[in-house]
């Protein structure tokens, strides 16, 4: 979430009605969350100035570990320089972070070439746009996921009841410090995901939302305690033992 949106305000400013827009003091702590979208709070060391040039060899884009020769326009100026250095900055503070972390397994080459190319600014900032864009279609879609054979099948369901949160074994990226808490497209998936993890005994689908739209299930390794609740169904795994089940 917090890549895209500041790929998407990245694209605005290399699109900008003043032009391109060059962000001189690129540092997270220039950045907030504002209902889900990343906001720049200083636009203070902002320019639209582009670096002038005779020749190619006056446009090397230099930064601590890396340098990238640019063309010089006909014009004489540095052609998407102000671009490009938006780009790597995001991709040295804020996608080498957090793009390798949490994603479905199957989704993670998509996140290593995008990585990769803005990495070598091989993607301007369209590219890298489309690139995030088709990412979160398969991630939304659930077109990411393998064809398998039906595991859920291996669960009976009890309509009309949910587990009680509280402490329970944990997992990585969980939504709550509590347990298990995780992003999924369907109960099919929370039972692929369930089938994985040794602890787990039950899930159920939550009500609750991503931003994304995904919902949000809770893995248990255990079932001590049920409430009603006509809106919920609980999903318990057949090999578990009866006093587990019921």
């Amino acid at each position: 979430q917090i890549c895209l949106s500041l790929v998407k305000l990245l694209f605005y400013l290399a699109h900008s009605p003043l032009g391109s827009i060059v962000l001189l003091d690129f540092q997270p702590r220039q950045f907030v969350m504002v209902d889900g979208n990343l906001k720049v709070t200083d636009m203070d060391d902002a320019s639209t100035e582009e670096l002038s040039c005779k020749e190619d060899n006056d446009c090397t884009l230099d930064f601590p570990t890396k340098s990238f020769p640019l063309k010089c326009s006909v014009v004489g100026k540095c052609e998407g320089i102000n671009e490009k250095k938006n780009l790597f900055n995001a991709y040295r503070y804020f996608f080498t972070y957090l793009l390798p972390h949490s994603a479905p397994p199957a989704l993670r080459p998509f996140l290593s070439d995008i990585l990769n190319a803005t990495g070598d600014l091989r993607y301007g900032i369209n590219e890298t746009l489309n690139a995030f864009e088709k990412v979160l279609h398969l991630y939304k879609s659930g077109l990411y996921l393998q064809k398998r054979s039906l595991l859920l099948k291996d669960y009976i369901s009890l309509e009309g009841f949910r587990a009680v949160e509280g402490e329970d074994y944990k997992c990585w990226p969980s939504y709550s410090h509590l347990g298990c808490l995780l992003s999924v497209h369907s109960a099919e998936e929370a039972a692929s995901i369930c089938n994985s993890q040794s602890q787990c005994q039950s899930f159920i689908v939550t009500q609750r939302r991503t931003w994304t739209g995904r919902p949000l299930a809770l893995f248990q390794s255990s079932l001590t305690d049920l409430i009603p609740d006509a809106n919920a169904v609980v999903y318990i795994k057949r090999s578990a033992s009866p006093g587990e089940r019921l």
